[in-house]
Order: C-alpha cells, then structure tokens, then sequence
C-alpha cells in the first residue's frame, strides 16, 4: 500500500508515529518560516506541516511547488497541533513531513473542489469526476451506499433472494417510451431497455421462487426533471401467497428499518389514506401531510348568491393559510399569477382575510356579505388572522391546482421541515384512467395491477368504477414507492388487454410469453417498487435526485462529461442495418 493511514484516520493517540498518507492536494498555506498544506482523500483530510530550520530547504523547495489536486505522497510523524481545529475529526493532530512525493501533478481544476465550491451545475457536470471530491457529493454517494446495503440486508433476512433479470428485453409500448436497440444479428429488429422487470418478477413468482428483490437499473424515454432520469434505479421486489396486508406489513418495515438504521429515527406506524380520500383532502394522491391546509368543499355555502363563476362550477373548494391575513394586495396577486400559470392551469384566485377584528374581507364582497363570509370561515374552520384561498372550476383539475397553491402555502409558511418525516399508504386506486384524447381506457398503474375480487364484473360494465388492488407509499409529498397484487389468471389477464383496448392479436404478440405461463400454475402474488434515487435524495434532504447519481444526465438527456448521446460512423449504421432519413442531422 502507498499508505499506512487514510487522511481522515489519525488522532491523538497516534502522537509520535511514523505514517504515510497518500491523497490530493487540498490548499497550502505559505506564512514563510512556515508551510501547512492540507491534504485529502475520500475519508478527511490531515493537516500537514514544514518548518524553515526543521525540514530539509529542498524538502521546503519541494512543497512550495505543489499545487491544488497535486496526487502526493508523504512519510512524517504525528505531532499535537498547537491551535487545534475542532470542526474536523483529525483537528488535534498534524503530520511533521520528513518525505515527500509528487505521484502525479495536475492542472489547476476549473472550479474550487471545496464544500462551497465557485463552478456552476453545468461545469461541474462536465468535471464530474472532479465534482466527486467534494465532500458533500461524496457524502450523498454515502448515504446512497448505506441505504443499499441496509436493504439488502433486511431483505435478505427475510429469505428474499436477488436475482438480476435481462437489460435486452421486448419493447411493450404502453406507459412511457421505451429506448430500442438494434439487433445486428436480427436485422430490422430491436430490443429495448426495460423500463421495470415487471413481466419478468411475475415469471419468477411463476418459477416458484416465491420471494423476489433486485437493486436495478430501469429505463424511460420521458422528459426530464429534478427527480427523474432517463436511467434510474428501483429496488424492485416480488412475492407470492401474500394477501395486500402481507405486502404492506413486508415493506413498511423495510421503510422503518432505513429510517432507524441510517436516519436514527423510529417512524410510527404508517396510517392509510384512500385515493379518493387523498384527492378531496389534499388534491395529490401523494399528499404532504407534514401540515394541515386541509381542503375544504364550499359548494353549499357558495353557490346560488349570483357569482358565476361559483354558480357554474362543479366544485368550490378552499384551503386556511394561518395568520396570513396581513397578506397585502401584492402577495395575493402573486398567489394569483401563480395558480394562473399553464402548468396549474386555474383560471384565477378568491381570497378572504379574516381580520384580527373578526371582519372579512373578500374580492368577492359584491356578492357575499358579511353574514356569508363568516359561514365560508366557520366551515373552513378559519379564525382570526387567518387567509381564506378558494378555487373553483371541475373537480379534478381544480384540486390539483389548490395542490399546487397548498403547498406553495406550505413553503412559505415554513411547514415543510426537511427533518420532518411524514409517511402513509395510499390505497384503493381507480384501477383505470380515461384518456380524451385517445378515446380509451389506460392501467392507471400497469395493466397487470388486479382490481379488488368484487369489482371484477364491473370491467365491461362500469370501467371507472373498478378499484385497483394497489397501493403507494408515501413520504413528505414524495411517492417512493408503488405496487399492486397481480393478476395471475389468464381469463382476467386477457379481460384486462381487452378493456385497454388491446386487439387478441396484439395482447399475444406483446404479452402472449406472460399469459401462457399463468396456464403452468401461476401462485397469486404481488410486489412494489421503490425509487431508490427518490429515496436517497429524501433521505439526503435534497430535491434532485441527480445529486445522489455518480454520473448524471442533465435535462436534456446528455452527458456532458463523455459528451453522450454522440453520432456513430457509417459503418457501424451500416452493420446493425439501419439508414439515417435523407435531410436528419446529428446535432
């Protein structure tokens, strides 16, 4: 080894040893009869120190020619620092050097490699690998470690066996895009990169192996944004002859076992809040419920008093800020322009100021007097000093814009505490979704998700009406994780492909692999998947998952680091068969 210690190892009772630490050049600081240089690795740093009259001049000489991110060798003792630094663990120590070797000079980095570093996203995602000396990325790639191998390790002690699944699958185009690979060995035909095992942990059930889980690499073509990536890891987990409770049970202890183990927190019991239940109360089937701002439905108390815009619309629906009645005109026209904005999509803003003198205040005191207003604020539970924001419009649109408003209300509030951990179930799905514009029905989960055993004749009857046998959890407003029992029954399999809008024909060619092995023997059985990028960057405290990712993409896709996706030659297009359209340029 080049090293007898790492840089973040030695203390006190290391006084008066002989060590060599190799590592980085940090900083040096030259005061003339004296020369500290810092010196680091992944594990700390270790001051260092040479002294005019003490070491050797060409020693001196040496260091003085060192720069920042210099790769360095040095053999010295361990001696008690005089001014000791409490904020790092190796403060009370410093290495006297007697040796000195330059492994490997380097040009002077383009951004600082400090924790409070001078280099924007963009530089430093192009130097990424010199982004990942720096202790708070490197700290998140920590973090990152532990919760991968606290998971393996609760899983593994309740007999679930890991078991990697194939990256060269078959492109089933229903849910995101998939990204294709041309076969050279099949012309004119394509692989895809998966973009969940879903098919193949059901095979795996069907197999007899009846506790599944893998750490694995998934794959959509989507637009990008904080939390997503066109590669991103699931921990992707299957069993069989478990009813919903044994699934839920499983894997909220998976949840309190990371929590416990690498936050050093005991969350409680999870409770469970039904999609419908979600959607009136908070607008978001994955509701931050770290704080109140609880929905509240006004369409009683204020439809039929002559104002339009509440008379025609199907819901009327409110949330309390507390002691924001001192908003001023300014503020609530911002709130305004806010909830106006195409990606919320409401059309505009009421407001009622609950004076602390008990009167209201409204932008709609033309139709509602006072008496009303104090009816809006009784069934709003408002008091005193409190601000009233009410929405109108259809039902769905307008819950998730009030969503939207809720939590914006929530930051500013300061009620969203990063080191506050809320979680819960969100169950009982519809198990379909309509899409307008294109006239039919869509898995809102996957088209293997269940529905509840009772709802099953309601398919060809009342589709909207169909529960799905799913579940999400959630935490802080982030859906981590997501599952559902299957459908392991080629009938219902074949009912549900029907219902999607599947012809025979493409239900077989897509999925003909899957339904044929539920006429082997299929055990019932159900799993979950949880964003592992999601849950490392909640538990790191950050909002993109890119932090918590060695080599991430930008929003673009690319990686500007190896400058990817890039051309390939001629050749190469011309063995896997494949011929660019005539006016398509390479950007």
């Amino acid at each position: 080894m080049l090293r007898t210690h790492t840089c973040g190892e030695l203390r006190l009772e290391h006084v008066n040893q002989e060590v060599t630490l190799s590592g980085w050049v940090q900083r040096i600081r030259d005061k003339g009869g004296i020369l500290w240089i810092d010196l680091r690795d992944r594990y700390g740093l270790t001051q260092l120190i040479l002294e005019e009259g003490v070491e050797a001049e060409a020693l001196l000489e040496a260091a003085r020619e060192l720069g920042r991110e210099f790769v360095v060798q040095v053999h010295g003792k361990v001696i008690e620092r005089l001014s000791k630094n409490d904020k790092i663990p190796t403060g009370a120590i410093e290495v006297r050097v007697q040796e000195l070797k330059v492994l490997n000079p380097a040009k002077l980095p383009p951004f600082l490699i400090e924790d409070e570093t001078d280099g924007g996203e963009d530089l430093r995602m192009k130097y990424r690998y010199l982004d990942l000396r720096r202790a708070p990325v490197r700290r998140n790639l920590e973090l990152r470690h532990r919760l991968m191998q606290e998971t393996r390790r609760y899983l593994d002690g309740l007999n679930f066996i890991e078991v990697e699944t194939p990256v060269l699958i078959k492109s089933t185009p229903e849910g995101a895009r998939d990204f294709v690979v041309p076969s050279r060995m099949n012309p004119g035909e394509f692989y895809a990169l998966p973009q969940s095992p879903q098919t193949f942990k059901q095979l795996l059930m069907v197999s007899g192996f009846d506790r599944y889980f893998q750490i694995v690499k998934c794959f959509r073509d989507e637009d990008l944004r904080a939390d997503r990536q066109p590669e991103f890891t699931q921990i992707d987990c299957e069993m069989s002859f478990v009813t919903r409770e044994d699934i839920l049970r499983t894997f909220e202890g998976l949840i309190r076992h990371l929590f416990s183990k690498v936050k050093g927190l005991d969350l409680p019991e999870l409770p469970r809040m039904s999609y419908q239940e979600a959607m009136e109360k908070y607008g978001s089937d994955k509701p931050d419920i770290r704080f109140g701002m609880e929905f509240v439905e006004l369409n009683d108390v204020a439809q039929g008093k002559g104002f339009s815009v509440f008379d025609s619309a199907e819901l009327v629906v409110a949330i309390t800020a507390p002691g924001c009645a001192s908003y001023t005109r300014k503020q609530v026209d911002e709130l305004t322009e806010f909830v106006k904005k195409p990606q919320i999509g409401a059309k505009g803003l009421v407001y009622v100021r609950y004076n602390e003198d008990g009167s209201l205040k409204s932008s709609v005191d033309k139709f509602y007097d006072q008496e009303a207003l104090k009816t809006w604020a009784e069934t709003c539970g408002a008091q005193p000093g409190d601000l009233i924001l009410v929405l109108a419009g259809e039902k769905n649109p307008t819950r998730k814009a009030l969503n939207e408003l809720r939590l914006l209300m929530g930051d500013r509030l300061g009620l969203r505490n990063r080191n506050e951990y809320k979680a819960l179930w969100v169950v009982d799905f519809p198990l379909l979704e309509w899409g307008e514009e294109e006239q039919r029905w869509f898995a809102m989960h996957h088209p293997f998700t269940s529905p509840w055993p009772e709802d099953i004749d309601k398919l060809g009857t009342d589709p909207r009406a169909v529960r799905a046998n799913a579940y999400d959890l959630v935490v802080n407003g982030v859906e981590l994780g997501g599952g559902s029992i299957r459908i392991f029954d080629r009938k219902l399999q074949e009912k549900m492909f029907e219902v999607l809008g599947f012809t025979p024909e493409e239900a077989k060619a897509q999925f003909g692999f899957l339904m044929e092995a539920f006429e082997y023997g299929a055990p019932p059985h159900g799993g979950i998947a949880f964003g592992f990028d999601r849950l490392s960057a909640l538990f790191g405290g950050a909002d993109s998952i890119r932090d918590f990712i060695a080599f991430p993409k930008n929003n673009s896709g690319r990686d500007v680091m190896i400058d990817s996706p890039s051309p390939i030659d001629e050749k190469q297009l011309k063995e896997l068969n494949i011929d660019l359209r005539s006016g398509v340029t390479h950007s």
